[in-house]
């Protein structure tokens, strides 16, 4: 999933070679990102095009050699001037008169020709970590012929032509860990090595033998360009020296923004920044109309809270209304403003809660994770990895907001774009902010092999140093439950306990239900109101807010007929949810398919029996209201299999299956055995909610 797709899409053809192009948004100005080598394509902006979309008109396009665009292996095909003209026939196709110019690394080297010889379509250039040579190469890249096969294939030696034929994928690991030297940076490389293998070495090869500009002339184009240039250089470089992007500011009178710590590729690493530099940029080189603001004093401001509630699964947004309204009681002047998606969205609106329009600009999470699922499948890990794009786009619809109203207190439940883009970004703070999960620690699932155990040690590592590093960012951190829920394992290896660490970091909330068991005592009465007859043994089957669980409900509906012939009086009732069309479901006779039903919990707490996913929220239910119940953790959801599967076994709570060997014929035998055996749970703690807003209180 992207998070912006385009508006519009093409091809224009220059001397045989299509060039692939996409704009997205409108209104003026427009924005062209030109390509960088040919080792990546348009795709490499994917951080920058969503935000700067829904402010200007942007216009990006694959580099002839990758993407969409052809691949010539003549060199003279990659020539600099080549690619200008495509820049410049993508103009013309896309009707675009005038544009600021954003460039990266070897693209620098287009923008100044572009710059230089048509002032009059270029409004403004910015140049990101520039390859021109107007300072000298790094040291430890010199000394290594390219058409000479080498004896060794240590370091840059790899920058050559016979080890890119014998090992290509090699050489991009090795080029894109130089790239992106900065610690933890393993997904943005692997970003990358995925772009240049849709290419080929061949490819390749052909554009290291392009005809080069001489360097004595790009003293001359810089002294030409009449527009205003902004460099954005990484002082850690180790492709492009920052001392080359200095000189580019320098000759081009530009304005120099020296990313300390940074890499060469800052615009991937670096995102919130370099968005925000390119958009104050364009909004100086192009002022719009005037943005309106009003300010409120201090001292007559009213209080207000911003709540980012995940959208992955309905159970935060049932606990984050409880604690909205034990909030409200405790300051009843609070005025409480959401930042949500479906189908969060879909319970605060039926609760009336106040849904910040800009809700709407925020690209949608759980279409991603649909888009990951496969049969009763869910790799939770890697599908977050894969969503770095939304989460990004989504940041910055949030610092849009919060920039330009004024809040007393963010708070995030499992809001993971908001907590990881202020600790890369701590500056960006300006409330009170309070954090929320119900589990800590990303762990690896066992076929996941050292590769993933390595990933997630990664992640959980950037985490524990963002906390060491910066613990004014959070103001308090909420685990939503006990010490004894967390899971007893390691981070990673020499990293901490994660039971330990988070003791040391969180204050305990107690679970949230978002209800009172007590509320349910009465069962005959709810099960009355809720049209249950006394003589039937009803059966919910519910499987959260995405659809990943369509094959689940399917596997359990086949049961039906079995379990029947052993319960005569069973009534099995299926709720599809938000994201499943129920008309999509097999009907067989006595079989009731519903679709998203308002207040499911009070139908768990009336059921007799329930199957589930392996989701916390709808088994916490469960085990609240002593109900039992079948659950079928998501076959590589870590969450599920893991964190969630330790809680319900200290609970003593439900029967966990194995959707693999599951036929229908066992889940038909186990919904008669557990409908059979008597429930003993251990005690849910029953005031979270009250619990979690007091201490979220002493932060207004």
């Amino acid at each position: 999933m992207r998070a912006r797709y385009p508006d519009q899409d093409g091809y224009v053809e220059l001397d045989g070679v299509k060039i692939f192009f996409e704009v997205f948004g409108s209104g003026e100005p427009t924005i062209l990102f030109l390509p960088s080598w040919s080792i990546v394509h348009a795709r490499v902006w994917k951080m920058q095009v969503p935000y700067l979309a829904r402010h200007y008109r942007v216009v990006t396009f694959d580099p002839r050699g990758n993407g969409r665009s052809d691949r010539p292996l003549e060199p003279d095909a990659y020539a600099e001037r080549e690619f200008a003209a495509d820049a410049s026939a993508v103009m013309a196709e896309t009707g675009t008169d005038t544009a600021v110019l954003v460039s990266l690394s070897l693209g620098a080297q287009r923008a100044l020709l572009l710059a230089a010889e048509q002032p009059e379509r270029v409004l403004g250039a910015v140049f990101v970590a520039p390859t021109v040579p107007l300072a000298p190469p790094h040291p430890w890249r010199t000394g290594f012929p390219f058409d000479v096969r080498l004896d060794t294939d240590e370091g840059w030696a790899k920058f050559n032509k016979h080890y890119w034929l014998r090992d290509y994928r090699g050489f991009l690991e090795f080029f894109f860990s130089e790239a992106m030297n900065e610690r933890h940076s393993t997904k943005q490389i692997e970003d990358c090595v995925g772009w240049g293998l849709e290419t080929t070495p061949h490819v390749l090869i052909a554009t290291a033998e392009r005809p080069e500009i001489e360097e004595e002339d790009f003293e001359e184009l810089c002294a030409r360009v009449r527009c205003p240039v902004l460099v954005i250089h990484g002082e850690r470089d180790a492709i492009s020296p920052q001392s080359r992007g200095a000189e580019l500011a320098r000759q081009t009178g530009g304005e120099l923004v020296t990313i300390g710590g940074g890499g060469h590729l800052p615009h991937a690493r670096d995102p919130v920044k370099v968005n925000l530099l390119i958009r104050e940029f364009v909004d100086r080189v192009h002022p719009s109309a005037p943005r309106m603001h009003r300010w409120v004093r201090g001292r007559s401001r009213r209080k207000r809270a911003l709540y980012i509630s995940s959208p992955i699964g309905l159970g935060h947004a049932r606990r984050d209304v409880a604690i909205a309204d034990e909030l409200r009681h405790l300051h009843p002047d609070l005025d409480i403003q959401w930042l949500a998606q479906s189908p969060v969205t879909r319970v605060l609106q039926e609760r009336g809660e106040s849904i910040h329009p800009a809700s709407h600009l925020l690209s949608s999470e759980v279409e991603h994770i649909d888009g990951e699922s496969a049969e009763h499948d869910l790799h939770c890990f890697q599908a977050w990895r894969r969503m770095d794009e939304i989460l990004l786009a989504n940041f910055m619809v949030f610092h849009d907001l919060v920039t330009q109203e004024d809040f007393d207190l963010w708070v995030g439940d499992e809001a993971w774009e908001l907590d990881y883009y202020l600790h890369e970004n701590p500056e960006q703070k300006r409330a009170a902010y309070a954090w929320l999960t119900d589990f800590v620690g990303w762990l690896p699932m066992p076929d996941g092999g050292d590769r993933e155990a390595f990933l997630t040690a990664d992640y959980n590592a950037e985490m524990i140093e963002h906390i060491a590093r910066y613990p004014r960012v959070r103001d308090r951190a909420f685990f939503v439950g006990t010490a004894g829920d967390i899971v007893p394992d390691r981070f990673g290896p020499n990293l901490p306990l994660i039971r330990e660490w988070t003791q040391a970091h969180y204050s305990f909330t107690g679970y949230i239900t978002g209800f009172d068991p007590a509320e349910f005592a009465d069962r005959p009465a709810i099960r009355d109101e809720l049209g249950y007859r006394p003589d039937e043994r009803v059966c919910i089957v519910t499987v959260g807010g995405s659809g990943v669980g369509e094959h689940l409900l399917r596997r359990v509906m086949a049961a039906y007929p079995e379990a029947k012939r052993r319960i005569p009086e069973l009534r099995m009732v299926v709720v599809a949810g938000p994201r499943i069309d129920p008309g999509s479901l097999p009907t067989r006779e006595g079989l009731e398919v519903r679709a998203y039903v308002p207040q499911l919990h009070r139908h768990l707490a009336a059921c007799d029996i329930a199957v589930v996913q392996g989701g916390l929220t709808t088994c916490m239910e469960l085990t609240a209201n002593r109900r039992p119940f079948l659950f079928f953790p998501l076959r590589h959801h870590f969450e599920q299999n893991f964190h969630v599967r330790h809680r319900l076994e200290r609970y003593g709570a439900g029967r966990r299956m194995d959707y693999e060997t599951a036929a229908p014929e066992a889940i038909a035998t186990a919904i008669a055995e557990e409908l059979a055996r008597e429930v003993i749970y251990q005690e849910v703690e029953p005031d979270g909610a009250a619990h979690a807003a007091r201490m979220i209180a002493e932060m207004l």
